[in-house]
């Protein structure tokens, strides 16, 4: 994963950390970045965006608290062999507050309920597939 391939969207109201780490797991989950592959640096990706070094490396800490990455001293971030993730990583209630967002979001630019649930049900099933 390069640092190019990240971006914040200025206009979102969900915090520029939080934008990044999902940007990682969802590269994570649709095969753009495997397991063991580096991560840009924290500096990298601060310069790219134009955005403080200490948001990138709040993202960065959240997904290795999760056990998506870990970060080896002086080497840089990594994501993690193991696909389980330690205990504390994402609950439920983590994945709910993901949903009430996406759906605020897709509501606000018009769509409806079973539009909305018909995109969730398509992706899912693609990524079931793959």
């Amino acid at each position: 994963m390069e640092a190019r391939l990240f971006f914040v969207d200025d206009d979102a109201t969900v915090p520029v950390y939080v934008q990044l780490r999902e940007q990682v797991l969802s590269a994570l989950a649709r095969g753009h970045v495997g397991r063991g592959e580096r991560l840009p640096s924290v500096r990298d990706v601060a310069a790219a965006l134009g955005v403080n070094p200490n948001t990138v490396n709040r993202a960065y800490a959240e997904l290795e608290r999760d056990g998506v990455v870990e970060t080896r001293r002086g080497r840089g971030t990594y994501v993690t062999q193991s696909k389980s993730r330690r205990r504390t990583g994402p609950s439920a209630a983590r994945l709910a507050e993901i949903a009430e967002r996406f759906v605020a979001h897709a509501r606000s630019l018009g769509y409806e309920t079973e539009q909305i649930l018909t995109s969730v049900r398509t992706a899912a099933a693609r990524q079931r597939a793959r």
